[in-house]
């Protein structure tokens, strides 16, 4: 899939430049060391610049290629020799400011348009293939691109730079940014992909809103389903697995990875950095919360809320999700304890009305 580019980057800068903006650490020897970009720990190269905060993630800061990491104090040792790092008291919120001024156009949705729509809503720098149709009320934005026998239904938006690909339908009233869509893709009415996670730093005086620079990556033969809400990825992109089948209403965060095949029911939310395996299923309005990992053919049960890592090809349920065999031992056994407490209070008002009657004769 073709790789874009959806917002304008600042920059390249040092980092005693980066280091001045927020107040941090560096060794001297670094000071000029060039900056192009920002990324994820296990992505960053040489010219861009990561954080650490997690030791969910202390695999990654020992194998990232990065030039440069903002890292509190006490975990700096840890930075790989050939990593600059920049001491900081709160690398989260300091990296966020880096963010802010590699990317600050991030901080606002981009306009569709560089004007006001004219004509038929395509915009002259949009590439429609032969064989592509665009109905009325439809907005193709700047520098998209849609491919061959695909049809935007009317009232869809389409951002700045979108890729669709051939043999799609889109919309009603469906809303497409800063997304790459595969080819015989389905997207039901009034669906939103590729708008911002739902990113803060939280802090005292306030929470600074996180700019959202990834993208959201939508592979061949997926189907989504109506008013479904899919967010763009922080640094990196959210997936979503070839052949995957989601119902209508369902919430996707930032970051998230969905495997090949899988089934998602009505209601849904899946939190932003979880990664779902190839052939999951998941029932109505279950809940996986973030940076949770689900293993391949995994099935969960309907309104389970996903807490900790399942293994693959398991079945689970509950709250919170457990194997589906342990789940409904635990439901049975409640429901004996129930039963028993329901007959002893049954007796018991028995006895007392009885009681009551032999007073009265």
């Amino acid at each position: 899939m073709e790789d874009v580019d959806f917002f304008d980057r600042a920059g390249p800068f040092s980092l005693a430049e980066i280091a001045e903006w927020i107040g941090g650490d560096v060794e001297a020897q670094f000071g000029s060391r060039m900056i192009a970009d920002v990324a994820a720990l296990i992505l960053a190269g040489p010219q861009q610049i990561s954080f650490y905060d997690n030791p969910r993630y202390a695999a990654d800061l020992a194998e990232t290629g990065a030039g440069a990491c903002l890292i509190n104090a006490r975990n700096a040792a840890a930075v790989p020799s050939h990593v600059a790092a920049i001491r900081v008291a709160d690398p989260a919120r300091a990296f966020n400011e880096v963010v802010r001024r590699f990317y600050p156009g991030a901080l606002h949705p981009v306009p569709i348009w560089d004007d006001a729509p004219h004509g038929n809503g395509i915009h002259p720098s949009a590439v429609i293939e032969p064989g592509a149709v665009i109905e009325p009320g439809a907005i193709v934005g700047v520098e998209a691109h849609v491919g061959r026998g695909t049809r935007i239904l009317a009232g869809t938006v389409l951002g700045r730079r979108v890729r669709v690909g051939r043999d799609c339908s889109i919309g009603p009233r469906a809303s497409l940014q800063h997304c790459l869509i595969g080819d015989r893709v389905i997207i039901h009415a009034g669906a939103s992909i590729g708008q911002d996670g739902f990113g803060y730093a939280m802090g005292a005086s306030g929470h600074a809103k996180i700019p959202q620079i990834g993208r959201v990556v939508i592979q061949n033969d997926v189907e989504i389903g109506a008013n479904c809400a899919i967010d763009r990825g922080a640094l990196r992109d959210t997936v979503i697995g070839e052949g995957t089948k989601i119902d209508n209403l369902v919430q996707i965060g930032h970051n998230v990875v969905i495997g090949r095949h899988c089934v998602i029911v009505a209601q849904v939310g899946i939190a932003g950095s979880a990664t779902i395996g190839d052939f999951v299923a998941i029932g109505g309005q279950a809940g996986i919360m973030p940076h949770v990992v689900v293993g391949d053919f995994a099935q969960i049960a309907t309104l389970s809320a996903v807490k900790d890592d399942l293994a693959p090809n398991g079945r689970y349920g509950g709250v919170p999700a457990r194997p589906a065999r342990e789940w409904l031992k635990e439901v049975a056994a409640l429901q004996r304890v129930a039963r028993r407490e329901m007959a002893r209070q049954r007796s018991a008002e028995g006895a007392e009305k009885d009681g009551r009657k032999r007073d009265q004769g």
